[in-house]
């Protein structure tokens, strides 16, 4: 007897008619998430950073991350960003020792290991139990920041981390400071990634001391910074320090007078500092991104607007475009005020991440 096949039964044919469909969505979807554009800026934050306790009313705490966090994921270009944690893999120590005296190290270590809540390590430079490992964290996250634009993972990056570094001496905290997260990141460029000449430049109110001291005779680290001047922390900022033996000439202070406002520093940035930067062509650029030179913040007086961070970012960016890359790595130093550490950054970071 003839055995005839009965047709498939009437529930399966929307099966049939699903299936096909998802046969045709799943390639379409692979096909534009690929077409999708690449991230242009990376932010590496961690919540780790809220864990340095400086005691309350002092003006370096936690409350400038949270506030400046908040701020940026509730505004459109935080879904253009490239949201990026401290790198796991990476060591930081080993870095960190390349630029900072052992015995300063491990002694940081142990009056941190050994504080009962809040004390003082000097005067300006309150720790915590946790503040050397948050300060070796955000070592890492400026190694983090290096990294993916060196991978070609964004062009540029912000690394939004505390304590700031470039008060910090190699032997010694200073100023909220620890370590030297420029300095580091600068020489991790240098050694890791085998680039020649790196410059850093410091818009923070407050000279980077700590910074300029670890590269004065250094040919291969050009360091330029505008700051207040006279004010905090002294004599390091005047203009007459240029460098000392192979590094003469490879330091550049530009001391601005209180009030100055934006129209000064944006002349310098536009004069002085493109003439340097157009002769050293450097390689790789890190930015000591202190947001205290704000009309709104409490320490300084330069009384820059919010759109002045936008405005010298794009400066810098045509210069490195100039020498053919856009190798931006911008880390937070100081900054004390509500708006400045919100609409600052937020300029700051739309002008990394514009097109």
């Amino acid at each position: 007897m003839k055995t005839v096949n009965a047709p498939p039964p009437l529930f399966s044919i929307p099966r049939l008619l699903f299936s096909a469909a998802v046969l045709l969505f799943f390639p379409m979807t692979s096909h534009a998430q690929e077409n999708e554009p690449k991230p242009r800026t990376a932010l590496i934050y961690d919540d780790i950073f809220l864990e340095h306790d400086t005691g309350p009313g002092f003006p370096e705490s936690a409350d400038r991350l949270r506030m400046m966090t908040k701020h940026l994921k509730a505004h459109p270009v935080s879904e253009r960003l490239l949201w990026m944690g401290p790198d796991e893999k990476i060591d930081p120590m080993p870095w960190i020792l390349e630029m900072h005296e052992e015995d300063y190290v491990k002694e940081l270590k142990r009056a941190c290991e050994a504080a009962e809540g809040v004390t003082r390590l000097g005067a300006d430079n309150p720790i915590s139990p946790r503040t050397y490992d948050v300060a070796v964290k955000a070592v890492a996250a400026s190694l983090t920041a290096v990294d993916a634009v060196m991978a070609g993972r964004v062009n540029n990056a912000f690394a939004a981390v505390r304590p700031p570094g470039h008060h910090a001496m190699p032997d010694r905290a200073k100023g909220f400071c620890f370590f030297g997260n420029a300095a580091i990141a600068a020489r991790y460029a240098q050694n890791h990634h085998k680039l020649e000449r790196v410059m850093i430049v410091d818009w923070d109110v407050h000279h980077g001391d700590g910074t300029q001291e670890m590269f004065l005779k250094d040919p291969t680290v050009f360091f330029f910074s505008t700051h207040q001047y006279p004010f905090y922390p002294g004599p390091s900022g005047s203009p007459d320090i240029i460098g000392d033996g192979a590094g003469k000439g490879f330091n550049l202070n530009a001391p601005l007078a209180p009030g100055g406002g934006d129209e000064a520093v944006l002349k310098v940035f536009r004069t002085t500092l493109t003439e340097a930067f157009r002769k050293f062509k450097p390689q790789f650029l890190i930015i000591s991104a202190g947001f205290d030179a704000h009309e709104a913040d409490p320490l300084g007086a330069l009384g820059w607007s919010s759109d002045c961070y936008a405005e010298l970012t794009q400066i810098l960016r045509a210069l490195c475009r100039e020498q053919g890359h856009e190798r931006i790595v911008s880390l937070l130093e100081g900054g004390y005020s509500e708006r400045g550490i919100t609409e600052g950054v937020r300029r700051h970071i739309e002008a990394l991440e514009k097109p």
